[in-house]
């Protein structure tokens, strides 16, 4: 069983989400785009899903899932029940959701340990003050043909150029990621 926070703590984790209301309804959006919404009540949400496949997942599961209503049907989306999700299949409905709205490039950051998508999440926003206590004094940074060492050095270098690539792998020690790998 889940819940709307639940269902929060996930959406609001992955990089470049946002939360609003419309309407009196709360909304997880990337960009303009809405890939998680809540009824009024909070006890169900509909979600982003492939149109081609949702009717086999309200088959498998009618209890659980329902199309959305005709002025929604053009969308690719369906809704659940929250009471009748586990949070296992509630995270991966949700991450499965954000990654029909967000670049290739992104789609591997939830599986990579924490805080690896929050830090690549804030030195995309560049609020550099967030994304000190996240990094190992001891950082490495390796990225194609750039090397760096040092949490120091790797945040001046990230101040004076674009956004880096998401890493495909990282290390984590102590809680704050001690190395980065592209």
């Amino acid at each position: 069983m889940t819940d709307a926070d639940a269902v929060r703590r996930v959406g609001l984790a992955l990089p470049r989400v946002y939360e609003r209301e419309v309407r009196g309804r709360w909304k997880l959006k990337v960009g303009q785009i809405v890939f998680v919404a809540f009824s009024r009540d909070e006890t169900d949400m509909g979600f982003g899903f492939p149109k081609a496949e949702r009717e086999g997942l309200v088959a498998s599961d009618p209890s659980t899932f329902y199309l959305p209503g005709p002025a929604d049907m053009r969308y690719q989306w369906v809704c659940a029940h929250l009471a009748r999700l586990d949070e296992d299949e509630m995270r991966e409905l949700v991450i499965d959701a954000w990654r029909m709205c967000t670049p290739r490039m992104l789609h591997d950051l939830p599986d990579l340990p924490a805080p690896a998508a929050q830090v690549w999440d804030l030195v995309e926003r560049q609020q550099w003050h967030d994304v000190r206590p996240l990094l190992h004094p001891s950082l490495h940074l390796d990225d194609r043909d750039i090397s760096l060492r040092g949490r120091t050095q790797v945040l001046d270098h990230l101040r004076n150029h674009p956004t880096p690539k998401p890493p495909h792998h990282v290390e984590i020690r102590d809680g704050q990621v001690y190395r980065w790998v592209r």
